[in-house]
């Protein structure tokens, strides 16, 4: 046994790194949503700023879009052209995507100051984003709304995730620790 787990230290440093930052990120996450009343429809502070970046986005580009609180569910309501297109919930935010990417670049650590650069500009990487996503999505569901599980269920995550995958290959070849040892065989 003691012969495995010498053979597997690099796994399971991975393996431990990676839960106990996901279980914390996730404990946090989940105390900050328990905050908020949900039976009375209060909508968590960060959905709200994305469904607000979002109408900016739309507005920057001359779109007829407006925001507003769901009167019947903890969400909001986007509306494009007059037209009630899509609704942002707490799963829109992204912020479990976020939490995700954030424990496995600990998980895979580098540098102190490189995992914390790193990470910072993940989270603006795939903030930025998501409201573009969003924005997108909401613009696609008004001119194509046959296409919308299509757009939301498939192309959109794709985009979103394929983007997380990209920026964790980019780290671990460039920037861990584990790079470096590669770089150095």
């Amino acid at each position: 046994m003691k012969h495995y787990l010498i053979e597997y230290k690099p796994f399971l440093l991975f393996l431990g790194k990676f839960l106990i930052s996901y279980l914390i990120l996730s404990f946090i996450y989940q105390s900050y949503l328990t905050s908020f009343d949900v039976k009375n429809h209060e909508v968590d502070g960060f959905t709200q700023v994305v469904s607000n970046q979002t109408e900016k986005l739309l507005l920057f580009f001359d779109c007829d879009v407006k925001t507003m609180k769901h009167p019947t569910e903890p969400s909001i309501k986007l509306n494009y052209n007059q037209k009630w297109i899509a609704r942002v919930i707490e799963g829109c935010n992204g912020l479990s995507v976020l939490i995700l990417f954030i424990s496995f670049i600990i998980a895979f650590s580098g540098k102190i100051n490189h995992t914390l650069v790193y990470i910072l500009f993940g989270i603006i990487v795939i903030h930025t984003l998501n409201i573009a996503r969003i924005a997108l999505l909401v613009v696609l569901m008004y001119h194509f709304p046959d296409y919308k599980e299509f757009l939301h269920g498939v192309l959109f995550p794709l985009l979103i995730y394929g983007t997380v995958f990209l920026l964790w290959i980019i780290w671990v070849n460039k920037f861990s620790f584990y790079a470096k040892k590669s770089f150095e065989k």
